[in-house]
Formats: C-alpha cells, sequence, structure tokens
C-alpha cells in the first residue's frame, strides 16, 4: 500500500507556477498495477520520483508499508568510474541484500561478460541499460516504479526481460507510466489519471484510459 497524504509539488519557472500535485489525497493498493495517465507535461514522472524519494514534495507526505523500488531500469545513480560489478554491489549494501546473490544475478541476466568488471564510462548506453535492468530484477520490492523503460536489448532479451518482470509482479505491485495504451492494458488492472495537479483512481484501467483520452480530446 502506497498513500499519497495532503502532497503538493510546485515549481516555479521564473514568475510562473507550475502545479504537479495539487493537495493529492489517494491509496494505491497493495498488489496491484496501476497505470500512471496523463499528457506530456502533467508530472507524471515527477509524482513517481517523489515516490521513489528521489524528488522532495513541496507539502505533505507519502507513506507505505512495503519496499519501494527505483524507477525499473535506471541508471542515472550508478557511478561512471566504478565497474558494472563494483555498482551493483554498492546498490546491494544500500538495500541490505546479499551483494554476492545479486553480483550472480546481474552477471548471468545482463550479459555483460568481461564488461562487467570493466568501469561504467566504457558502457554503451543500452549496456547501461542492461545492467540497471539486471539490478532492478535482482533486488525484490513490494512496488516497482517502471517509467517507460521495461526491456532493453535484442528480441531474445527483451523476452526473457518480460519474463522475469512478470513473474517479480505475481507477488508485487507496480506504478506504470507509459505512453502505450497496449503495454497498459497488458500490464495494469487499475489506472489513475493526473490533469490539472489532481489525480484520480480507477479500479478499472479502461475507465481511466477513457478519462485519458477525453482529455487528449478535449485539451
Amino acid at each position: 500500500m502506497i498513500e499519497l497524504r495532503d502532497l503538493n509539488k510546485v515549481y516555479w519557472m521564473g514568475n510562473r507556477k507550475k502545479v504537479v500535485a495539487d493537495n493529492l489525497n489517494i491509496v494505491f493498493p497493495s498488489r496491484t498495477s496501476i497505470a500512471i495517465l496523463g499528457r506530456n507535461g502533467a508530472g507524471k514522472s515527477t509524482l513517481l520520483r517523489m515516490i521513489a524519494g528521489s524528488v522532495d514534495p513541496t507539502s505533505g507526505m507519502i507513506l507505505s508499508d512495503g519496499e519501494i523500488s527505483f524507477p525499473v531500469g535506471f541508471a542515472g545513480s550508478f557511478h561512471k568510474d566504478m565497474t558494472g560489478a563494483q555498482n551493483t554491489r554498492f546498490i546491494a549494501r544500500i538495500y541490505g541484500v546479499d551483494s554476492d546473490e545479486l553480483m550472480a544475478f546481474v552477471a548471468e541476466f545482463a550479459e555483460l561478460g568481461g564488461h562487467f568488471h570493466m568501469p561504467l564510462r566504457s558502457y554503451s548506453s543500452g549496456m547501461k541499460s542492461r545492467l540497471a535492468f539486471g539490478v532492478s530484477m535482482g533486488l525484490r520490492f513490494d512496488t516497482y516504479l517502471i517509467d517507460e523503460i521495461t526491456a532493453v536489448g535484442d528480441a531474445r532479451f527483451k523476452k526473457k526481460s518480460r519474463e522475469v518482470f512478470y513473474e517479480r509482479l505475481e507477488r508485487a505491485g507496480a506504478l506504470f507510466v507509459s505512453h502505450s495504451l497496449g503495454q497498459v492494458r497488458e500490464m495494469c488492472s487499475a489506472g489513475a489519471v493526473l490533469e490539472g495537479g489532481k489525480l484520480t483512481y480507477f479500479d478499472d484501467v479502461e475507465e481511466a484510459i477513457e478519462v485519458h483520452m477525453f482529455n487528449m480530446e478535449h485539451s
């Protein structure tokens, strides 16, 4: 369960005020995959980062009774001068999991070969993404945060990634930001629409999609 309680987020761009979250009070149920829908610039990614704890709200609280992931596949927190293996071990220590077990999982899953023991600055963007996705899947969370990226690599690697990810969702929930309504329908049973700083929750993802599409057509 994740609860947004009196949550507000305001940005100032010069003299212009941008409201991302306007006194949000909502509860996301446990073990439910929920689509976060909204037009470009509505603040979906900012909302996800607030839930992840990487962006502070202007006011209000985010409460949870379980472990929440960092955005799945996000490589921005890796240190470029450390190897993939060193980054993996460091993250294992942060989350209090067995570092040898996580290292073994990521080494096999990400298929980086000898590059796993080379500095991240030598990686291609695809290699960084495979490492990040592997670390995300190697850690067990109660809720996974997904911002567009769900799999990288060739068709075989994407298939393997989807299988592992869906296995994780058998025992966990997810908050999923995507512009692909096909992916939303495939992955999510519920939805929430962010519009003008207000977030409306729907138990049925099709209702959420309908409201989102109405907003897009009448923008």
